[in-house]
C-alpha cells in the first residue's frame, strides 16, 4: 500500500473542509479557517483573517476540489480553476538552492507575506509538491456527486475512483443496475386510463 506524502495530506484535509453529504464548512467564517490554519500548525496560533484573505482561500480550495474531480474523470469547472490559479499568484512562493529533505527543491512562502498569506502559501508549497512528483494524480474527489470526499488512491493502476468501494461505489453501482433494468423492463401491455 502507498502511503500518502505529507503534502497529500495536508491537500486532502484542506479539500476535505468542505462536506457535501453533511453540507458543512469548516471554513466557512474567517474564524473557522484561522482554527483550521492553527490546528495544522500553519499559522502560530489563531489569528485575525480579513475577508480578502478567507475569499482568497475558498478560491484556493475551490479550484484544488475541482481539479481533484478531473483525476476521476469529472469535466472540470474553467471559472473555479481560473479562480486557484489567480488565488496561487498572490501567493508567491521561493525555491532556495540548498534543497529541501532528501536532496529535493526547498520551496517557502515568500518572507514578506503576512502571516495568514504565508499559511495559505504554504497550502500552495504542497500542492505544487503533489504536483511536481506526479503524486497529486493519486489525490481524487469521490465521483459521486452526494459524497464528493477527497481520498488518496492506494490502487495499484491509480484506478480507484469512490471514496469508498463499499459506501459510494456500491451506490453508483446499484443506480446502473437499476438504470438498465428499466431500460430492458419489457411492457406491461396493459392499458392506460
Amino acid at each position: 500500500m502507498l502511503d500518502a506524502p505529507a503534502s497529500a495530506l495536508l491537500i486532502e484535509a484542506f479539500a476535505n473542509t468542505v462536506d457535501v453529504e453533511l453540507g458543512t464548512d469548516e471554513l466557512a467564517t474567517p474564524a473557522g479557517l484561522s482554527a483550521w490554519l492553527a490546528a495544522r500548525e500553519l499559522l502560530d496560533r489563531p489569528r485575525r483573517i480579513g475577508a480578502a484573505d478567507h475569499a482568497l482561500c475558498l478560491r484556493l480550495r475551490d479550484g484544488v476540489r475541482e481539479e481533484l474531480g478531473t483525476h476521476v474523470g469529472e469535466t472540470a469547472d474553467a471559472a473555479l480553476l481560473a479562480g486557484a490559479d489567480e488565488a496561487l499568484r498572490e501567493l508567491p512562493v521561493l525555491m532556495s538552492v540548498r534543497g529541501g529533505g532528501a536532496g529535493g527543491p526547498a520551496l517557502s512562502p515568500a518572507p514578506e507575506l503576512s502571516p495568514v498569506r504565508a499559511a495559505l502559501a504554504r497550502l500552495a508549497v504542497a500542492w505544487t509538491e503533489l504536483t511536481v512528483t506526479g503524486d497529486a494524480a493519486r489525490l481524487k474527489r469521490c465521483s459521486e456527486h452526494a459524497c464528493a470526499w477527497v481520498f488518496w488512491d492506494v490502487s495499484k493502476n491509480r484506478s480507484r475512483r469512490w471514496c469508498s468501494m463499499r459506501v459510494c461505489g456500491n451506490r453508483a453501482k446499484a443506480r446502473r443496475y437499476t438504470a438498465r433494468q428499466t431500460a430492458t423492463a419489457p411492457a406491461t401491455g396493459l392499458p392506460h386510463d
